[in-house]
């Protein structure tokens, strides 16, 4: 049996299920995650170890929305029971469409989904400066509308539309890494840490709490990557590389970056926090992290995912 060898974290957009331009029902979520999971499939196809992370911000803005005009009729969910609500109706989605992909490609692997929680620091500066962005997008009168009725933080968005944002404090310890360490060495494939998992912090008393809070997929998912020795880390995102100057005239793709060049233009402000930056971060901070010499972070589109790992697609940013 050929040694799959060290594991690839594979950490999959929102939009990778919820697709762009549409509204995003569920219907819709599950073609486009059976898309996605063909490009999953081939990688565990061509014999990698693979464990998949997901974002939620379509899903879990529309689930807040949801808990919000319900709330004359049942009781409210919190963020963070609705983060959880996600991580397995989403990983539900997930697990069967790779489960039915795998089948007819007569694979016999099992894909299964973990919900996870995360700690975090409850006096961490993000709680009181919310950046991450949730949810639709909406006009700025549609946008002002909704600060006004239910008090949401807006900003604007590089496509000049607007989005609703929540606090995103950085990830400090994955709860369940040692379940997930012993399944992936029992060859399990897993969905797991699925839109940052549910933020939690320990009380005076040590005993585990939520909070009102979403935590970037990404920096959990490079955390992730850290904990089980990862090889690859890669970050799928509509875009087809990094850019600098994104949108503009100047704008020009990076296919190649070392940690210091990807930490100078984060510095320099070239990634906005709320979109490309995060995922610059989370792969400077995977690199940084990491013992592996040869050790990656790739971040491509979906579709140049195979081309991407082959070195012919995508931003690769490696220790230089």
């Amino acid at each position: 049996m050929k040694d799959p060898g060290l594991p690839i974290v594979v950490a999959l957009g929102g939009n990778a299920i919820s697709p762009p331009g549409e509204d995003g029902n569920i219907t819709q979520q599950f073609t486009q995650t059976r898309a996605t999971c063909k490009v999953l499939a081939d990688l565990i196809e061509q014999g990698k170890r693979i464990i998949i992370t997901h974002g939620n911000g379509p899903q879990v803005g529309n689930a807040v929305r949801r808990v919000e005009l319900s709330a004359h009729e049942v009781h409210p969910l919190d963020l963070g029971i609705c983060v959880a609500d996600l991580q397995g109706g989403m990983g539900y989605m997930i697990s069967q469409c790779l489960n039915n992909e795998l089948h007819h490609r007569g694979l016999k692997n099992t894909v299964s989904t973990l919900v996870t929680s995360v700690l975090i620091d409850p006096n961490d500066p993000a709680m009181v400066n919310p950046t991450k962005p949730i949810g639709l997008f909406y006009s700025q009168e549609d946008a002002e509308e909704r600060m006004e009725e239910y008090g949401w933080n807006m900003v604007e968005m590089p496509n000049h539309e607007f989005r609703r944002v929540v606090p995103s404090p950085l990830p400090r310890e994955i709860i369940e890494i040692e379940t997930i360490r012993t399944l992936l060495e029992a060859d399990h494939i897993l969905v797991t840490a699925g839109g940052g998992g549910v933020p939690v912090y320990r009380d005076h008393q040590g005993d585990l709490q939520g909070l009102e809070a979403v935590i970037d997929k990404d920096l959990v998912s490079a955390l992730l990557a850290q904990e089980i020795n990862a090889e690859t880390f890669i970050i799928l995102t509509p875009a087809d590389a990094v850019c600098l100057d994104y949108g503009k005239e100047t704008q020009r793709e990076l296919r190649n970056l070392t940690i210091n060049d990807a930490q100078k233009y984060l510095d320099e402000g070239h990634f906005p926090p709320g979109s490309m930056g995060p995922k610059i971060e989370a792969a400077v901070e995977f690199l940084k992290a990491s013992n592996l010499e040869q050790a990656r972070a790739v971040i491509c589109d979906i579709d140049d995912c195979a081309a991407a790992l082959a070195g012919n697609a995508g931003t690769t940013i490696t220790r230089g």
